[in-house]
């Protein structure tokens, strides 16, 4: 099984939760972060596009949200328009949602990939003042999970998480108000 972990801020020298990025099969991607915020904002801070956009690219990519749409329902849709410096065209993500249950669980398929795009799960799981974040990325085969580590489209969520945790310090701020 392939796998690593971050965690460690080294300027600040505190210890932060642990993210792991593991491949459970051939054909399925499963990463995990413990985040210090109740289940409820932690879903708030993937469901509303205006907070996504806060977090949801790694910045080391030098990438920019151009456009975030998402109807957070069971059957609804998103497009996410990304774009960088170096490229000629911008590039688009988009699919629909499965299954939406707050504050637990949402679903969504990745079609910019045809068949080769995986169905994406994530569960919140609380505990208490965390929450527990399980991401099941299942590809189509083998070959197209493969193809995803190669191409290194799956080794940015470390720093999504570490973005993810600044915004949920300011949303547990703004909530206790």
């Amino acid at each position: 099984m392939d796998a690593h972990a971050a965690g460690r801020d080294g300027e600040r020298g505190l210890r932060k939760h642990e993210t792991t990025v593991e491949r459970q099969s051939g054909r399925e991607l499963v990463v995990t972060r413990l985040v210090d915020a109740p289940r409820h904002i932690v879903f708030e801070a993937w469901t509303r596009p205006e907070l996504l956009r806060r977090w949801w690219v790694p910045p080391s990519l030098g990438m920019s949200f151009i456009t975030c749409e998402a109807d957070f329902r069971t059957g609804g849709t998103y497009r996410f328009v990304f774009g960088h410096p170096d490229w000629e065209q911008p590039m688009e993500f988009f699919g629909r949602f499965l299954d939406v249950t707050p504050p637990s669980r949402i679903v969504w398929t990745n079609d910019e990939g045809g068949d080769a795009g995986p169905v994406t799960t994530v569960t919140f799981e609380d505990s208490g003042d965390q929450t527990l974040i399980v991401i099941r990325d299942l590809y189509p085969s083998k070959e197209a999970l493969d193809a995803a580590i190669e191409s290194g489209t799956t080794g940015g969520w470390s720093e999504q998480f570490e973005q993810l945790d600044e915004l949920l310090v300011t949303l547990g701020g703004e909530a206790k108000r």
